[in-house]
This record gives C-alpha cells, structure tokens and sequence, in this order.
C-alpha cells in the first residue's frame, strides 16, 4: 500500500474512533475530516474491510442522506439499526436527525 493510501487509511480510523457514543456521523464528513473531501466512497471501503472483531464505531457512519446505507432487509442492517437504537439513536421516517445526533456538530 502506497504512503498516501495509508495515511488516509490512518485517518478514517482514527477518525472514526472519535465518534461518540449517541452521535453519528457521514462517510462524507469522515473524509472531509480526513482531508480528501471527495472520498467519501473510500471511506467505504475502509470501513468495509474492518476485521469483524473490531471494536471501532463503524455503526456510527451513516450516509449523507442521514440513512443507513445497507439495504433495509439485509442482516448488517440490522446489526447497525440495532446497535444506534441501543445508543438512543432514533430514525424517524428510517433517516437520522443529524441536527440532533450529527457529530462534530457545525456551528
């Protein structure tokens, strides 16, 4: 893997073990954060190939649209709508309030 690649690899992890408990955030503010502000989908991928035992939030991430990104009926669905509502974060309509539970919050 080249230096850049990592670095950002780097970055998303750490970045997204920053999130607290009770907030959640977008793969687009995770690249934003990361500084590749258009890499959203990288940050996918990333997250993508956590190791299953990891202990990184990575139920915290979100879409842009404040909905989770796995189809509705899929088993990893559930695991991460379980996981934020053990957390009190509550859809309504199936969308998060990032007003309410985005983090970091913009001011």
């Amino acid at each position: 893997m080249n230096d850049s690649r990592q670095q950002f690899n780097d970055a998303v992890l750490y970045i997204l073990g920053q999130i607290p408990k009770g907030k959640v955030t977008s793969y687009g503010k995770i690249a934003q954060l990361a500084g590749y502000p258009n890499h959203s989908r990288h940050v996918g991928q990333v997250l993508k190939h956590l190791p299953n035992d990891s202990k990184l939030p990575w139920h915290r991430v979100i879409n842009g649209q404040g909905k989770i990104s796995f189809p509705k009926d899929s088993a990893k669905y559930q695991v991460q709508s379980d996981r934020l509502k053990a957390e009190n974060i509550i859809p309504l309509n199936d969308k998060i309030n990032m007003k309410v539970y985005g983090w970091p919050q913009e001011s």
